[in-house]
């Protein structure tokens, strides 16, 4: 089984890498946990001075939850499965030191929603970004709030209704891309970033960084909470596990096809 995450130190910084290409790094829940034992240790090391968070592969980032754990979940599944989020994204915002993401290709629900909780955030005119959880029977509501507090009400409740993506010219025109480079270079610049930020008085940073989060946890607690209640109802109605039972399907109707067409 290949490793659902790879650590590399790029001379004191960390390069955590979300790999699971087939499945377009896409999480599973013990992926979460080794993402989230990694950032906490990484955060305590004083040999770490920033984490760069990237996905393998050219495809994407990460294009959220994997659909095939989800699918058979019943209603009292989920309250675990949101603990495990909730437990990640708090290590990532606990983290004191520059938190980036170099973002190589699509980053969709909850990886578009993990994107949110770095610092800086560096793409190349290629990426994609959206909250799509909608369109998978999946009421959007940590999604809602991380995208209001980076965006304003309006432009969130279009997003999260349509479950569209940005294109790269939106999402620097509202400011979730910070910087845009060839595709290439996108790890390497999140790394030069990562850099300069710690170059930065360290107390400073880190009291800025604990403002930022101690402003964002209580409605993103709050966010969770209401998660738990809703996504229990949407599950007790059986229409998410029907929606993503009919995408594997239709996912393996489109391989049929596509393998007797190769044969013919």
């Amino acid at each position: 089984m290949t490793d659902e995450i790879l650590v590399e130190n790029r001379d004191g910084v960390a390069v955590i890498t979300l790999n699971r290409p087939a499945a377009l790094n896409a999480w599973t829940m013990s992926m979460q946990d080794r993402v989230r034992d990694r950032v906490v240790a990484l955060a305590a090391d004083d040999k770490v001075r920033g984490i760069v968070f990237t996905g393998s592969g050219e495809r994407a980032f990460c294009a959220g939850q994997d659909l095939a754990e989800t699918a058979e979940f019943d209603p009292e599944d989920v309250q675990r499965w949101l603990d495990n989020f909730r437990a990640l994204y708090e290590a990532v915002l606990h983290v004191d030191k520059p938190v980036v993401a170099a973002i190589n290709g699509v980053a969709a629900g909850s990886g578009y929603q993990f994107t949110l909780l770095c610092d800086v955030r560096v793409a190349h005119p290629e990426v994609t970004m959206g909250q799509t959880e909608v369109s998978s029977g999946i009421p959007s509501i940590t999604g809602m709030y991380l995208t209001q507090n980076a965006l304003g009400t309006s432009r969130m409740l279009e997003l999260m209704l349509s479950s569209r993506l940005m294109g790269i010219d939106e999402l620097t025109t509202v400011g979730l891309i910070h910087h845009v480079v060839p595709r290439e270079q996108v790890l390497d610049k999140a790394i030069e970033i990562v850099r300069q930020i710690a170059a930065l008085p360290t107390v400073a940073v880190a009291l800025t960084k604990r403002r930022y989060r101690e402003h964002l946890l209580p409605g993103l607690r709050e966010a969770y909470a209401a998660a738990a209640r809703i996504d229990r109802e949407a599950w007790a109605s059986g229409q998410p596990q029907q929606v993503m039972r009919e995408f594997f399907e239709t996912r393996k109707a489109k391989k049929a096809a596509a393998t007797r067409s190769v044969r013919s």
